[in-house]
């Protein structure tokens, strides 16, 4: 069943879509985080849950909810409805784990294993059915079987894996590491260097099932056909989906990507035996599907930047740094562009005889990205790339220190040196303190109230609060000026902790011997979350003035949501 050979010629119209879409899925990359924002988890799992004790687990339980429900009726209608958005995040993330996964099927089916299949497979329904009306239904099983198929293995990759191990993988320097090396392989596979394929001896199996088999045994064996000696092709693409549904944390992310995914590869087989127009109206396959691949590559290689970024981060390399991210996605986008121009050749490709219209728009594109990035070198913001890029305290020099270097200073008596600020980097134009208790101590020497930030070295939404929310003018003022600003890293592995402070954590199922591991305990215990990034605004005792949140990317809102604490504050003290 080899139907891997097909026609050359060049047609680009496909490679823009390719383009835009995937710009939009990585540049935004995981949300509003683009087609993807996210929260990030820490290795704290909503399995261990059943290590803890029912009483304690009950303990807890009542303690936040009793915690909520005083400070929602101090809350103004600002707060709640910036609570909202928060508290909407993690149904974003499926919503948008599930986009990313359609817009991932509708690349693979772009794919030269898979495009030139489609008339083949419809006429073949057609015939075996005797009937338009029977082949339609025949269709319409085959694509149910497609999804069923994928939806299965994304099932399976969360069930091998476990919400346990689904949750570390965001802050995990090897997890993210192994991340950098499955995409890099990935991008050589579409460059054409080798193929990604599964054993023939279960393709033919299969193959053979197939022929063999009637009735709906067969159609599934089909789809399950299609699967395997697709694999080539759409290995890489749901190896990326499955990294990146798994890096968020949620344990039914990998199989609502897969849903996604299956939806979009299945649909069009159906569409075509249902409406035999729409097969008329697709183009003839021939070399641009190659170059649809390969376009595939250089994204592919320029998104696992981002995970050995991440390593880089949570094991302190210190060497690769925002420049040198920026560089490389400058080098890519730009060759990428001189591949569609017909410029860069590999040696499968077709000559490029004459620059088509559409083609040369999508270069354009491409170029005019390398070019957006260039100012980011010497420390533009670049906010397409927060939360993908390293966070901007990597960068070497920054042109004008993004901003004037008094609003930037911090207060007269604050200390000229905090704990852990030797390995721990401060967000630019920031001065937090990085271990509890001595923030806490310079709170009340100021009589101010205090920001708790639970973050990560590998949170996505944590680098993108800071780089687009964390700079507004508002923002940053209400923090510098109201606020003592206490950053809590849950993913901290060098730091340990003296033995005063090290226990057990019953949630954690770990000695807190570190100071991520400490921190990650003390959000748990005392907040009931485990998720970052997560904002308490507290008093002195560390009680909550109004209810924490996560990630809120409306700058106005996060504004509101500040100044409702210090409001609580202040009426605090008056009382």
């Amino acid at each position: 069943m080899d139907l891997r050979k097909y026609n050359t010629a060049i047609k680009t119209f496909v490679v823009g879509f390719l383009l835009s879409i995937s710009s939009l899925t990585y540049a935004q990359a995981q949300g509003t985080d683009s087609a993807l924002s996210d929260l990030e988890f820490t290795e704290i799992s909503p399995d261990t849950a059943r290590v803890i004790s029912k009483e304690k687990d009950s303990a807890i339980v009542k303690a936040t909810d009793a915690t909520v429900h005083e400070v929602n009726t101090a809350a103004d209608p600002k707060t709640t409805a910036a609570l909202k958005t928060a508290g909407s995040e993690k149904e974003k993330t499926l919503w948008e784990t599930f986009i990313a996964g359609l817009f991932g099927g509708f690349l693979a089916f772009l794919m030269p294993c898979i495009f030139p299949m489609v008339p083949l497979t419809v006429s073949y329904f057609t015939k075996r059915a005797g009937s338009r009306q029977k082949g339609i239904g025949q269709a319409l099983i085959y694509g149910l079987s497609i999804i069923v198929i994928y939806v299965a293995f994304g099932l399976l990759i969360t069930i091998f894996f476990g919400s346990a191990k689904l949750n570390e993988l965001s802050s995990s320097g090897w997890f993210n590491f192994v991340f950098f090396l499955l995409l890099l392989t990935f991008a050589i596979s579409f460059f054409g260097a080798f193929e990604i394929t599964l054993p023939s001896s279960l393709v033919n199996k299969i193959d053979q099932k197939a022929d063999d088999s009637k009735g709906l045994g067969g159609i599934f064996f089909m789809a399950a056909s299609l699967a395997l000696v697709s694999f080539s092709c759409t290995g890489p693409i749901i190896g990326t989906l499955l990294v990146q549904a798994s890096s968020k944390g949620e344990i039914l992310a990998p199989a609502i990507g897969m849903f996604g995914f299956a939806l979009a590869l299945a649909l069009p087989f159906t569409l075509s035996a249902i409406f035999p127009g729409f097969l008329n109206s697709m183009p003839k396959s021939g070399g641009w599907l190659n170059t649809v691949k390969v376009c595939l590559g250089f994204l592919e290689l320029a998104l696992a930047l981002k995970f050995l970024s991440a390593a880089d981060l949570v094991w302190h390399w210190e060497w690769f740094d925002r420049e040198i991210f920026l560089v490389l996605w400058i080098v890519i986008f730009a060759l990428m562009g001189l591949y569609i121009l017909g410029k860069l050749k590999f040696s499968h490709d077709s000559d490029v005889s004459y620059v088509s219209v559409p083609r040369l728009f999508f270069a354009i594109f491409s170029l005019s990205f390398a070019v957006y990035l260039i100012p980011g070198l010497w420390g533009a913001p670049v906010n397409i790339l927060s939360g993908i890029a390293p966070p901007m305290n990597t960068q070497d020099f920054i042109l004008n220190g993004n901003g004037s270097s008094s609003a930037n200073a911090p207060a007269a008596d604050f200390p000229a040196k905090v704990k852990y600020s030797e390995v721990l980097k401060a967000p630019v134009g920031f001065s937090p303190f990085f271990d509890l208790d001595e923030g806490v101590a310079y709170a009340k020497k100021v009589n101010k109230p205090i920001l708790i930030d639970f973050t990560g070295h590998a949170c996505v939404n944590c680098r993108k609060m800071e780089d687009k929310v964390w700079i507004d003018k508002e923002v940053g003022r209400i923090i510098k000026e109201k606020y003592v600003l206490i950053q809590l890293y849950v993913d901290e592995r060098n730091i340990k902790m003296p033995k005063d402070k090290v226990h057990y954590s019953e949630i954690l199922r770990t000695s807190t011997d570190d100071l991520g591991r400490w921190n990650g305990d003390f959000q748990a215990s005392r907040y009931g979350s485990n998720s970052q990034p997560f904002y308490v605004l507290a008093g002195h005792d560390l009680n909550p003035l109004v209810t924490p949140g996560g990630a809120i990317f409306d700058a106005k809102q996060y504004a509101a949501y500040l100044q409702s604490g210090v409001d609580a504050f202040d009426k605090k003290k008056s009382d």
